[in-house]
Protein backbone atom coordinates (compact mmCIF):
# COMPACT_ATOMS: atom_id res chain seq x y z
CA UNK A 1 0.00 0.00 0.00
CA UNK A 2 1.22 3.23 -1.17
CA UNK A 3 1.56 5.97 1.81
CA UNK A 4 0.14 8.99 1.10
CA UNK A 5 1.78 12.44 0.48
CA UNK A 6 1.78 14.48 3.66
CA UNK A 7 0.38 17.89 2.82
CA UNK A 8 0.43 21.25 4.73
CA UNK A 9 4.11 20.59 6.44
CA UNK A 10 6.39 23.84 7.04
CA UNK A 11 9.76 23.80 5.40
CA UNK A 12 12.89 24.25 6.87
CA UNK A 13 13.23 27.70 6.11
CA UNK A 14 9.94 28.85 7.79
CA UNK A 15 10.21 26.49 10.81
CA UNK A 16 13.22 28.72 11.10
CA UNK A 17 11.54 32.10 10.26
CA UNK A 18 8.85 31.11 13.11
CA UNK A 19 12.11 30.18 16.05
CA UNK A 20 13.60 33.37 15.09
CA UNK A 21 10.67 35.34 15.46
CA UNK A 22 9.83 32.96 18.79
CA UNK A 23 13.47 33.69 20.59
CA UNK A 24 12.26 36.99 19.84
CA UNK A 25 9.53 38.07 22.00
CA UNK A 26 10.79 35.48 24.37
CA UNK A 27 13.51 37.85 24.85
CA UNK A 28 11.67 40.45 24.96
CA UNK A 29 9.41 39.34 27.80
CA UNK A 30 12.74 38.27 29.68
CA UNK A 31 13.93 41.53 29.58
CA UNK A 32 10.93 43.14 31.01
CA UNK A 33 11.82 41.47 34.11
CA UNK A 34 9.10 40.65 37.46
CA UNK A 35 6.80 43.01 38.38
CA UNK A 36 6.83 44.58 41.64
CA UNK A 37 3.79 43.16 43.09
CA UNK A 38 4.91 39.66 42.05
CA UNK A 39 8.00 40.13 43.96
CA UNK A 40 6.03 41.06 47.01
CA UNK A 41 3.58 38.51 46.90
CA UNK A 42 6.35 35.46 46.11
CA UNK A 43 8.40 36.96 49.32
CA UNK A 44 4.99 36.93 51.23
CA UNK A 45 4.56 33.35 50.27
CA UNK A 46 7.80 32.23 51.05
CA UNK A 47 7.23 33.55 54.73
CA UNK A 48 5.81 30.83 56.95
CA UNK A 49 2.88 32.64 58.94
CA UNK A 50 2.26 31.97 62.32
CA UNK A 51 -1.30 30.97 62.73
CA UNK A 52 -2.11 27.93 64.41
CA UNK A 53 -5.43 27.04 62.47
CA UNK A 54 -3.92 26.54 59.13
CA UNK A 55 -2.15 23.52 58.81
CA UNK A 56 0.45 22.76 56.18
CA UNK A 57 0.03 20.33 52.94
CA UNK A 58 -0.76 16.88 53.96
CA UNK A 59 -1.70 17.65 57.16
CA UNK A 60 -4.99 16.91 59.24
CA UNK A 61 -5.79 19.63 61.57
CA UNK A 62 -8.84 18.71 63.73
CA UNK A 63 -8.58 21.88 65.65
CA UNK A 64 -6.93 19.50 68.66
CA UNK A 65 -3.76 19.00 70.10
Amino acid sequence: MKEAKKQGGLNAEIQSRIGHQLRAMYDDVVRQGVPDRFVELIRRLDVPEANPHVGTAGEKNDGGE
